[in-house]
């Protein structure tokens, strides 16, 4: 590759790899497109290698010791049933493997080229790509950005430690003994039962009056039944204040229907899951180009205004997956490209 501040010519630039990202790039090179992906980490996004993939192949692992330890009702009786989790994480990092294997395969089988690293604007044709190695600058006719999504970090449960986002509840090397998770929205719910499933008790503290907030209510009643059946403890209404934590516990601090007296109610455990959603990830620098682009100052959301969709524009955005499905991103990923082409051809 060659590296200076000459451009090199490409019909189409995707900013990040994910499930919107891999599948715009693709289908651009198909209908003949010349086509340059960027992303700083994995090919694969944060579905397939932090997110929906290891999480479904723990679920999937779980389910398994469930059915071996309650088998009784089928006549299926299990003695001393036990866990290997490294084993079991080391499953799920080949299913991992296995499915961003086969989207690299895709980007190269359709001369799609990969650029591990970042990205930053020069102008509205133009973006520096970059790493420890090299900075390629190129020039666009289109541009997707399609950067994905990150955990949100709250300012009074910082990660590190024994406090851990859904990425490091993920990939621990043992199964606790107990865990404490702040926020009972999806991800929140996924992996408390899930680890419940292993043996872990687990509480889960939510601000509203029932998790899952947003989902059809008799939907939402059958996951309270099947979590309350192995032993998950709901806790609703409810603010988590505070947590210190120590080598060995986190202990964390918070009141039920704004209650304001001192002391907070306390729960101990072994680890703490902070997770209220997902931010976006931008990924790209835009402060030095005037575009119809904007960032939202806390969650980083880009925003497009109605010029977005003028003709001539060579800028696109596939929605980061904050409050949607891989499913929709992917579909985003194949109409927004299709959008790129009925415009700008």
């Amino acid at each position: 590759m060659v590296v200076g501040d000459a451009s090199l010519d490409i019909d189409t630039l995707v900013i990040g790899a994910g499930p919107g990202g891999y599948v715009a790039a693709i289908r651009a090179a198909q209908l003949g497109q010349k086509v340059l992906i960027v992303d700083k980490s994995e090919v694969g996004g944060v579905c397939l290698n932090r997110g929906c993939i290891p999480s479904k192949a723990l679920i999937a692992a779980a389910h398994q010791y469930e059915s071996a330890v309650h088998g009784e009702s089928f006549g299926v009786t299990a003695e001393n049933v036990k866990v290997d989790f490294g084993k079991t994480q080391e499953f799920k990092n080949g299913v991992v493997k296995k499915l961003t294997g086969g989207v690299a395969g895709l980007l190269k089988g359709n001369k799609v080229e990969i650029f591990n690293g970042e990205c930053m604007f020069i102008n509205e044709n133009e973006a520096r790509v970059f790493n420890e190695h090299e900075s390629p600058r190129y020039r666009f006719k289109n541009c997707i950005i399609a950067t994905g999504s990150r955990p949100i970090e709250l300012k009074a449960f910082p990660f590190g430690g024994r406090i851990l986002s859904s990425t490091e509840a993920l990939s621990l090397p043992e199964i606790p003994k107990s865990m404490v998770v702040i926020g009972g929205g999806y991800i929140g719910a996924e992996l408390g039962q899930m680890y419940s499933k292993f043996g872990t008790k687990v509480t889960i503290i939510e601000g509203l009056d029932s998790i899952l907030n947003g989902f059809d209510p008799d939907m939402t009643k059958l996951v309270v039944k099947s979590m309350t059946k192995t032993g998950v403890e709901i806790i609703t209404n409810a603010k988590a204040e505070s947590a210190t934590q120590t080598d060995s516990e986190v202990t964390v601090k918070y009141s039920v229907n704004g209650e304001t007296k001192e002391p907070h109610r306390r729960v101990e455990a072994s680890n703490l899951i902070a997770e209220l959603g997902l931010a976006i990830e931008m990924g790209a620098t835009l402060e030095d180009i005037a575009l119809t682009i904007h960032a939202h100052p806390t969650l980083g959301e880009i925003v497009m205004e109605t010029a977005e969709l003028a003709l001539g524009n060579p800028i696109h955005v596939i929605a980061p997956a904050v409050k949607l499905s891989s499913y929709i991103e992917v579909t985003q990923g194949k109409s927004r490209l299709m959008r790129l082409f009925f415009f700008c051809y």
